[in-house]
């Protein structure tokens, strides 16, 4: 067994989604700020975005072959229990030989698995909690922690009151170094027209594209500049759609490489309601228009949207909606400054700053 340095260690498990992976790395780069020493292991699920992710972000990770349950079809979880069962032992063996002070879970397949042999074997477990509407697996592991850190009041519906802090999700850090002078020249936009920024996440979003595609004719007339983010899927068919508008102040790309400047030139945001995108919005202070997606476990993004929307911090068009509505929300409010700054001011109050670093103080409270 490696012998013990007397540097910290920490364990960190989670992803699926880059809403569970911007968490995770930017609470690794706020421990690693806070301790330049320390050593990281990330663990994850064979086959996700993290495997790729976390690598690319500098820090090591193991792979577990660990999947989620099918809750329709109770035959076919026999493999995954056995997969999840090989899982654990792999995840005692990590703990063993790397020996962290603290184990952190962000949610995924992967951090029950790790949470919970981690608990087992007396390491000190600290949750973040990115959504209004817990997360099954850290509803699982609620026993097993010491912390748990939430992005939104009222989560004792979920976890032991003693053991929440609310923190707010970590963003990507360097999303509010961006300046509208250099995101005009950035997309070469017009300082004198109003700009929409589309956005479905890194792997788009089918509804809000084909909103997006059925009003192409209205958005290009109404004068207003778009950066449409179309997701890797949809870029093709997006193009081609778009091709009649060519020069009408109208961009459509598959990937933004510059978020900040994207959310620097933007007036208003058309997005889903992910944990990840609604913490930016409201760091940010930018006006939205939220479509939360159907097809994510017990409807967090509702829940997400729905406490800005409570707040009128944000406007909701439901996706069942979004092919007749979402764009003529979107033109209205871009047509109303008044609203536009009324959703501004309210969404910048809902904002949890430096949540990153209070993450980490409060796992450094937790080393033994």
């Amino acid at each position: 067994m490696e012998k013990r340095t007397t540097n910290f260690r920490f364990l960190i498990s989670g992803g699926g989604t880059g809403g569970h992976i911007f968490p995770a790395v930017s609470i690794a780069n706020a421990l690693r700020e806070a301790q330049p020493d320390c050593d990281i292991l990330f663990v994850g699920a064979l086959g996700r975005m993290e495997m790729e992710r976390v690598p690319a972000a500098g820090y090591k990770i193991v792979g577990l072959p660990v999947q989620g349950f099918d809750r329709k079809h109770l035959l076919r979880n026999i493999p995954i229990l056995w997969n999840l069962f090989k899982s654990m032992r792999q995840v005692k063996r990590v703990i063993r030989e790397f020996r962290p002070d603290v184990a952190i879970g962000v949610g995924g397949y992967a951090s029950g698995a790790a949470m919970k042999v981690a608990a087992r074997m007396g390491i000190p477990v600290l949750l973040q909690e990115q959504n209004g509407f817990a997360g099954v697996t850290n509803k699982l592991l609620k026993n097993d922690a010491a912390k748990i850190c939430v992005a939104y009041e009222g989560m004792e519906r979920f976890f032991p009151a003693d053991k929440i802090i609310l923190t707010g999700n970590p963003v990507r850090q360097n999303l509010t170094q961006g300046n509208r002078a250099d995101a005009y020249k950035e997309f070469g936009f017009s300082p004198d027209k109003k700009t929409l920024l589309i956005i479905g996440g890194s792997l788009g979003a089918r509804t809000i594209n084909n909103s997006v595609k059925a009003h192409l004719k209205e958005l290009t007339a109404s004068g207003i500049q778009i950066l449409w983010q179309t997701g890797k899927f949809y870029i093709d068919e997006c193009r081609k759609a778009a091709e009649p508008y060519a020069g009408s102040g109208l961009i459509v790309t598959d990937f933004v490489a510059r978020m900040d400047l994207a959310y620097a030139a933007a007036d208003l945001v058309i997005s889903r309601a992910g944990a990840s995108s609604i913490s930016e919005l409201c760091l940010l202070g930018k006006p939205s228009v939220l479509v939360p997606s159907p097809n994510v476990a017990e409807d967090h993004q509702t829940h997400n949207a729905m406490a800005l929307v409570r707040k009128n911090a944000a406007v909701l068009v439901k996706d069942a909606d979004a092919e007749n509505d979402l764009i003529a929300t979107a033109l209205a409010l871009l047509s109303d400054a008044e609203k536009l700054e009324e959703l501004s001011a309210n969404v910048q109050t809902l904002a949890e700053r430096d949540s990153a670093r209070r993450i980490a103080d409060e796992v450094m409270k937790l080393v033994k």
